[in-house]
């Protein structure tokens, strides 16, 4: 009778480790999966890369414009198609994200040079919060601060 006990306590043991393995397997892709597709969209505004912008911006989402602005899907489409007539370059520096069960908070950095305006240089610190639906996710909402280059 104790063996039966045994061998059932092994076998929940055993089920109960596959399912952590697996969310643990799950929430390291989907961090992979953010990590990088923040560093595209710093591109984006570079390349024009609308394409990216349409996946992995949910349509209901709402942005903050470092200057307090809001902009929704559209403007950051159409932001993006713009943006290679006035960033020479736009890369990420950091990102950091962190989940809440089907909700990550996606805080980082990345720099900037822009071919015309003041400043020429410098830096974004930003918050994106991704959401997931439908085993797909996307960012609902973001909120950018400029920080000027340093001299």
């Amino acid at each position: 009778m104790k063996l039966k006990y045994r061998i059932l306590a092994l076998i929940v043991l055993a089920s109960v480790t596959n399912v952590s393995t697996a969310r643990v397997d799950e929430t390291a892709s989907a961090e992979r999966y953010i990590k990088e597709s923040e560093s595209q969209w710093a591109q984006a505004g570079v390349t024009g890369d609308t394409a990216l912008i349409q996946r992995i911006v949910a349509d209901d989402f709402i942005g903050v414009e470092p200057d307090g602005s809001f902009y929704k899907k559209p403007e950051a489409v159409a932001e993006a198609r713009e943006g290679k007539e006035i960033y020479i370059s736009n890369k990420l520096t950091t990102v950091n994200v962190r989940f809440y069960g089907d909700t990550a908070v996606a805080q980082g950095s990345e720099t900037w040079e822009r071919r015309t305006g003041k400043p020429k240089r410098g830096s974004y610190v930003w918050t994106d919060t991704w959401v997931k639906r439908n085993n797909k996710w996307q960012i609902v909402a973001a909120e950018d601060v400029t920080v000027p280059a340093s001299n």
